[in-house]
């Protein structure tokens, strides 16, 4: 029986690696994830089974605009709510990290695993580091360094149950799920083009969701400045639009340009040119200038900003997994801030219970459509709902195909409860059947919390009663503890069994901070 070009590479014990995005790597990598569907079918459902996860939580994204993110670095931490994989006593973790993770931080995501002793879970638990601080993709570090591949290579025992987990999949994660010659939980890197600004509108209008009037597929500044005077002359009276860089991220690719006292006449075109120069660019320290280079390195949109009295922005969580069953994983209600709302600040879980149900049907016939497309894995779709009548009217705005800033909340309150999201109900129940909520956020900041070690962090949320409590199943997780120190930043996860009280539990966390640290 002739040998898969897959088997033939690995029986020459990967002496022969493919060119990175090759069409040979192309075809070795349809052949691993082709095997996944097994795997999949055979251990995920089974807690007994014996399977290793290799966690990499590489930001892979455009690092110019990625620096501009205070501690981006330590957001690879956010992933570190896999370490609760543990719970299951066969299940192995390898978690490789661009700089080590403090002890303390780890030991504080072990003793939260339920019916494991620590050291039970230490013993299933690698960590590895690539020692390298630079700016850069925490995959592309790892691509360059074959000893630490090998080390991976060396710690997972069987390939046949080993799959890679990773923030966000691009040409780099396929090339290293090809070196290590195990699956990898996300969709092809040649699907990415679904999850753009661009992509996601053009896949909404042909499921008939709603979305803000717009164009695709800009390529430049003339391009965007046509759009605007096109979206202003279709409604003389819109006052925004937003221009939005494909590959955005966490809406730093976002600008708001506002019309002012443009109106329509001959000289439309002329006039929102000039009136360009006064955009109103979402990320910090970015000039115009910039903006576009990256505008036509990566192409984007530009739509009506939707207006409304009455605003939210809720999100639908949704999975595909490797037998292509669609599921509705959460929805959340995002908070937003900065430049007319546009940045990402936390969220509420579960959505408001007057359209989490909506917003996860139109889910449903999304997801549905990713996969026949052959999506896979763990993505997002974000929304602008406007109130008018006593009616909610929703917009799609763009789906995001990687984890994101709800992936994390979501998976420590699952794990941590054994719980499950009824998106037809909108409703969160524990395995105990009690209603769960909760806040979260990435953005909780002050210059006076520069200094904090991970240590000082849990002997103030010890002392304070901060901490999650198993017995009440409520309190607080916290994350990107890493970053607190240099940045005075942190993240946060507020369970309790109202929203009301997960709210306060946030107001808690800030309040005794700043008194602490006062």
């Amino acid at each position: 029986m002739e040998q898969s070009i897959a088997e033939k590479k690995f029986f020459y014990n990967d002496v022969i690696d493919p060119l990175p995005d090759s069409l040979n790597e192309r075809q070795i990598f349809t052949e691993i994830q082709n095997k996944f569907r097994k795997q999949f079918e055979l251990s995920f459902a089974d807690k007994l089974a014996a399977k290793t996860v290799v966690i990499i939580p590489s930001l892979t994204l455009d690092q110019q605009m990625l620096r501009k993110m205070r501690g981006h670095l330590y957001y690879e931490e956010r992933m570190l709510c896999l370490l609760l994989l543990l719970r299951m006593p066969r299940t192995r973790i390898i978690f490789i990290t661009s700089i080590p993770i403090a002890p303390s931080i780890i030991d504080y995501y072990l003793h939260l695993l339920p019916g494991i002793t620590g050291y039970h879970a230490s013993e299933r638990l690698t960590l590895l580091s690539c020692y390298d601080a630079s700016a850069r993709s925490l995959t592309e570090k790892i691509l360059e360094r074959p000893r630490l591949i090998e080390k991976i290579k060396q710690h997972i025992h069987d390939k046949d149950s080993a799959h890679l987990s990773c923030f966000n999949v691009t040409k780099f994660e396929r090339t290293l799920a090809v070196k290590l010659g195990i699956p990898l939980y996300g969709s092809d890197p040649d699907l990415l083009y679904l999850g753009t600004k661009s992509g996601s509108r053009k896949l909404f209008k042909s499921c008939g969701i709603t979305v803000p009037n717009g164009y695709e597929d800009l390529k430049n500044r003339e391009d965007v400045i046509h759009a605007l005077a096109n979206l202003k002359q279709q409604n003389p009276s819109l006052r925004k639009a937003v221009i939005k860089i494909n590959e955005g991220f966490g809406g730093e690719g976002n600008a708001v340009f506002e019309y002012g006292d443009i109106e329509v006449t001959d000289m439309l075109f002329e006039a929102v040119e000039n009136k360009l120069s006064g955009l109103k660019i979402v990320a910090p320290d970015v000039t115009e200038k910039l903006y576009f280079e990256k505008f036509e390195t990566m192409g984007g949109i530009a739509e009506a900003f939707v207006e409304g009295d009455i605003k939210a922005s809720p999100s639908v969580q949704c999975r595909i997994n490797p037998l292509r069953q669609t599921e509705i994983i959460s929805t959340h209600d995002q908070l937003l801030g900065g430049i007319d709302k546009q940045i990402f600040l936390g969220a509420f879980f579960p959505a408001s219970d007057e359209y989490s149900i909506d917003i996860a049907k139109a889910g449903r016939v999304v997801s549905d459509e990713l996969a026949l497309q052959g999506v896979l894995g763990r993505f997002s779709i974000d929304f602008i709902s406007v109130k008018e009548n006593n009616k909610w009217k929703h917009y799609a705005i763009e789906i995001n195909l990687r984890k994101g800033g709800t992936t994390h909340p979501y998976l420590m309150l699952q794990f941590l409860t054994d719980g499950f999201y009824n998106a037809y109900t909108g409703e969160y129940f524990t395995a105990s059947r009690d209603k769960r909520f909760y806040f979260a956020s990435d953005n909780v900041t002050s210059e006076r919390y520069k200094g904090l070690t991970p240590q000082d962090l849990i002997e103030i949320a010890t002392f304070h009663s901060l901490m999650y409590d198993g017995t009440t199943q409520e309190g607080v997780m916290f994350h990107l503890v890493g970053a607190l120190s240099q940045y005075g930043k942190l993240g946060v996860v507020c369970i309790g069994r109202t929203r009301e009280r997960a709210w306060q539990f946030y107001e808690k966390v800030i309040t005794v901070l700043d008194y602490e640290c006062s």
